[in-house]
């Protein structure tokens, strides 16, 4: 049986399940017996194999009360991400490459339907008055939605999944992202409270990084995260507040910014704030924070170089402060942020890490770097694989004070 059949077979039994009566007040488990004995009076004359009567059941029963075709997708652990641009265009990145796959949604109607259910989980809605929506699913993946008109070929859809296991430092050493000496030098940093700033382009793993990070958090102290739709998975601490924006309602009433939870945040007694992404206004108050002594902060930011990151953090804070020297605000930044650690995605679409460098000072109106780990290629590296590692550069670490402070002789 082709999946053109298939779906075709389908779109028969869910029309016979539409004009049961009672579908609406169902249970779960009755719709999905109702369902299997369509799906068996159906087959009653031919031979089909148990596993496809199962899979259409699964597929009959998603359209009701699941996600339709996308829950089989989403069950695939080697699917990273999923593009859905309109009923009838579905992509998927299996190991950092893209392929679209055979499958489509029956109509518009249909995968909107499957929109409303998705944001509706997380207590949000989207409409062709508020178009765009940021959400997630129960599982913590990150969902972006774009409906029409500001979308010209129907609803999109971008779905970034992530490990039903937390990532852990174990496994980027295992990746090659690290090694287990610069796992240990970035263990001391985070137990001596600096304040770490991952950057990195879309994809380069920067919220993964930031997870795997946060176990060396410890487990005593009083954490906040803050993001705009939770996909953090921090383990292991007892007391955690996660705290998630909110978009404004249909009236326009409502709205939860992020910079409203920072400031929110810092009456909540934190030992550390971590920011999922800073991407606005609230990075002011982000550095200020990590100026006020809530050291120990960690984030991430898009970027493509860890210079990058910081011409970022000056137009962020620009937003957010009118009139404000920019050499004041690059004292700011300067006294802020300790460490910055730059990810990249490579041309054979592996993730490395590609930078360590500690912020120094503002001298003469420019933020001081100082790089402490730099990535290197070697010899085996070809244009389709690449190979290397990071190098203790021959810079030795300058503000040792928080180290002092912890406790901690040894020198990074």
């Amino acid at each position: 049986m082709n999946f053109e059949v298939e779906q075709n077979i389908i779109k028969a039994i869910k029309e016979e399940i539409s004009k049961l009566s009672s579908l609406s007040n169902m249970e779960d488990a009755d719709l999905w017996d109702e369902i299997e004995k369509t799906t068996e009076r159906y087959f009653q004359d031919k031979f089909v194999p148990i596993s496809q009567k199962v899979s259409i059941v699964e597929q009959v029963y998603s359209g009701f009360r699941g996600f339709g075709l996308l829950d089989a997708i989403l069950k695939d652990d080697t699917i990273t991400e999923v593009m859905i641009n309109g009923p009838k265009d579905i992509f998927i990145e299996k190991s950092g490459r893209l392929s679209k796959l055979d499958k489509e949604f029956d109509d518009e109607r249909q995968l909107e339907d499957i929109i409303t259910r998705i944001v509706g989980l997380a207590g949000r809605e989207v409409n062709q008055s508020s178009p765009i929506c940021d959400t997630r699913l129960p599982d913590g993946s990150r969902v972006n939605v774009v409906l029409p008109p500001i979308s010209l070929q129907g609803a999109v859809v971008t779905i970034r999944k992530f490990s039903k296991t937390p990532m852990t430092i174990e496994k980027l050493i295992q990746y090659g992202s690290l090694t287990q000496e610069i796992a240990d030098q970035l263990e001391l940093l985070v137990k001596a409270k600096y304040n770490i700033f991952i950057s990195g382009g879309t994809g380069s793993g920067k919220t993964t990084f930031l997870n795997a990070l946060s176990n060396y958090i410890p487990k005593d102290e009083r954490i906040i995260t803050i993001e705009d739709s939770a996909e953090l998975q921090i383990t292991g601490i007892d007391n955690l507040v996660s705290l998630e924006t909110r978009n404004a309602n249909a009236s326009g009433a409502g709205q939860i910014t992020m910079q409203d939870l920072i400031k929110s945040s810092l009456r909540m007694r934190p030992e550390r704030i971590v920011v999922g992404e800073v991407r606005g206004e609230e990075a002011i108050d982000m550095l200020q924070a990590m100026n006020t002594g809530h050291d120990g902060s960690l984030s991430t930011g898009h970027a493509n170089s860890t210079n990058d990151m910081l011409s970022r953090l000056e137009t962020m804070v620009l937003r957010g402060t009118k009139g404000l020297p920019l050499e004041a605000i690059r004292q700011q930044i300067a006294s802020a942020v300790d460490i910055i650690i730059h990810l990249s995605r490579l041309r054979d679409h592996s993730r490395k890490t590609m930078e360590i460098v500690e912020v120094l000072d503002c001298k003469d109106g420019v933020i001081q770097l100082n790089p402490l780990y730099q990535f290197e290629e070697d010899e085996n590296s070809t244009l389709e694989k690449v190979s290397g590692r990071l190098v203790r550069t021959e810079n030795p670490m300058k503000n040792i004070q928080k180290l002092q402070m912890a406790g901690i002789t040894q020198v990074i």
